[in-house]
């Protein structure tokens, strides 16, 4: 059966996914946002991951329409993947409880779509505020477009709660990886991108608000040795092709280096050692480049 393309997807529908745990008030603001939307989507899924702050009550008063899910504490990636699976529309958004969209976010998504029918995937700018002030995001942190596989590589190129995507693409792909305790977004953006092209809505249509205790990037030392896990799993996982493989071994050979550096400081020589093997490993493993026909000998 043909799928629906971007062109029709504002007919299609959205599912509105939104993990939360323990952010009453933040979902409710979170929620507003959604039912502020000039292109309002036709469902909303909010899979509470084991809140003990009377969110469940807080919703039903305030938004008995929501698709409401309880589960024990069980990460952040249980509970997108669980609303995902739960979506009963063709375009799956994404919204972290502690971010809010701008008005116009979907309904400028979709005209982007529109322009790029065979796109599947498509992500916008954002507003970055922290502790009450705006902040200015750097210039590693401007949002890509198109093939985007080399930009997400050094970091996370994309925001969840910017995201929207095809179900087909999550079919193709898979969901989120619940082993990772952080970067998993940035792990599965890999293999989006690995795959798909990419669009973007270059005006900021999100809030994105940092400086809270409950953020993941609080949570864990050392980020980039989930970066790291992420990466081999790419690699030893993923279809790539010769050129993003290579890239993505650059990458992780970087990535790997810095941190076992780190290791050996604090003594933990067995886990530099298992590091290195891996890295050895995916190394001689990587697929050779054909030479260009410019440089071949006649």
């Amino acid at each position: 059966m043909k799928e629906n393309s971007a062109a029709d997807a504002a007919d299609a529908g959205v599912s509105v996914v939104i993990p939360t745990f323990n952010r009453r008030e933040l979902l409710l603001r979170a929620l507003a946002s959604v039912y502020a939307q000039t292109l309002p989507p036709q469902q909303v899924i909010v899979v509470d991951d084991g809140s003990t702050d009377g969110t469940g009550l807080a919703l039903q008063q305030a938004y008995p329409q929501v698709d409401y899910l309880w589960q024990p504490n069980r990460g952040v990636s249980s509970a997108r993947n669980v609303g995902i699976g739960q979506a009963d529309q063709p375009w799956i958004a994404l919204l972290d409880s502690d971010d809010e969209w701008m008005p116009g976010k979907l309904e400028r998504q979709f005209q982007r779509l529109r322009e790029t029918p065979e796109v599947r995937v498509c992500h916008c700018e954002e507003i970055w505020i922290r502790n009450g002030r705006r902040v200015n995001s750097g210039k590693r942190h401007v949002k890509p477009e198109g093939d985007v596989f080399d930009d997400c590589l050094p970091l996370c190129a994309m925001s969840p709660s910017s995201i929207l995507v095809h179900r087909s693409v999550w079919s193709a792909v898979g969901l989120f990886d619940e082993q990772l305790p952080a970067c998993e977004d940035y792990d599965l953006w890999l293999r989006i991108a690995a795959r798909y092209p990419v669009a973007l809505v270059k005006e900021p249509q999100i809030k994105k608000y940092g400086g809270h205790t409950d953020q993941l990037s609080n949570a864990f030392w050392g980020m980039d040795r989930f970066r790291i896990r992420a990466l081999q799993r790419l690699l030893q996982q993923t279809q790539l092709s010769a050129e993003q493989y290579q890239a993505a071994l650059a990458v992780l050979t970087d990535k790997t280096e810095i941190y076992v550096a780190g290791v050996l400081k604090r003594g933990r020589h067995a886990e530099a050692q298992r590091l290195r093997e891996v890295l050895r490993t995916l190394t001689d493993l990587a697929p050779v480049q054909p030479t260009p026909a410019s440089e071949q000998s006649l």
